[in-house]
């Protein structure tokens, strides 16, 4: 239904001939009512064929080589916001409207407040002008002439600042969203009981408060997770990472929709799976939850 034509490039091109065309239209199914292609797709999806995109690829080939890469980031940005925002809620927190509690508000907002698109050009100037970390791709031109630690560095090194972009912008929302928990479990009566029964702090803020405190995030967790494909798109562009977000951004900007309709259904199953590792954890850590 867009009216961007898919096939706009090669009508230009005077070299392809209008036979080359038709074909490609037959090819894509763009000479059949939208609602037939949509069945059409669905079928085909059902039965693992995701079709081709405008280029004549395999859209499965497309996903596969950049699948791998969208996982590692996500993986590597969750496990740093959580690293940054648990910690950094409890102590905002625990110093509820002092100074340490108002610095960290204060750069929370900051973090959520600032386009990634425009943390990501900063952070791409820096690295141009000192040459501290290299820019796009995940590996170096030497990467397979590397040791196995090298390798691992050489990724590594590529990953920290699409990871510290994305970092910055999703920790703000999760500091917060700790304070306030912890906030909310630390005027319980629970916790005012267990303070009343000469129960050490520490004990009192980590096995009553801090664990039920954090429960709720665990819920988030798998929103997060399907949030980071979209999310990373913008990041993933700038700096020329090749993931799944700068894949799905291209295909929009191309009108490729085979390729944006199997990247949708991507974003769907990493929501679901999200939430399924969620629903385990939660399992894990509250006991009232049964089986």
């Amino acid at each position: 239904m867009s009216p961007v034509d898919p096939l706009a490039e090669l009508k230009l091109n005077p070299a392809i001939s209008p036979a080359t065309i038709e074909h490609e239209t037959k090819r894509l199914g763009l000479d059949k009512p939208i609602y037939v292609q949509y069945i059409y797709w669905a079928k085909n999806f059902v039965k693992g064929d995701m079709g081709t995109t405008t280029s004549g690829e395999l859209v499965s080939t497309k996903l596969k080589e950049r699948a791998g890469n969208t996982l590692l980031l996500s993986f590597c940005v969750i496990v740093a916001t959580w690293l940054v925002g648990i910690p950094l809620g409890v102590v905002a927190a625990l110093n509820f409207k002092k100074t340490a509690d108002r610095l960290i508000l204060f750069f929370a907002t900051i973090g959520m407040a600032i386009p990634s698109f425009f943390l990501a050009v900063l952070c791409l100037i820096f690295a141009q002008k000192t040459g501290a970390f290299p820019i796009g791709n995940l590996t170096s031109s030497n990467f397979y002439s590397l040791s196995f630690f090298g390798k691992f560095i050489d990724i590594a090194h590529h990953l920290v600042l699409p990871v510290f972009v994305l970092t910055v912008i999703s920790a703000g929302s999760l500091i917060r969203q700790m304070r306030a928990n912890l906030l909310d479990t630390l005027d319980s009566d629970y916790v005012k009981f267990a303070r009343a029964k000469g129960l050490p702090e520490h004990v009192v803020i980590v096995k009553h408060a801090l664990k039920n405190a954090i429960n709720p995030m665990i819920t988030l967790l798998g929103f997060e997770f399907a949030g980071l494909l979209s999310g990373a798109a913008l990041t993933e562009y700038i700096f020329q990472y090749p993931g799944l977000g700068r894949l799905i951004l291209e295909a929009v900007m191309k009108s490729d929709i085979n390729l944006v309709m199997a990247s949708l259904m991507i974003g769907s199953f990493m929501l679901v799976l999200g939430n399924l590792i969620a629903d385990i954890l939660l399992k894990v850590t509250d006991p009232r939850i049964k089986s």
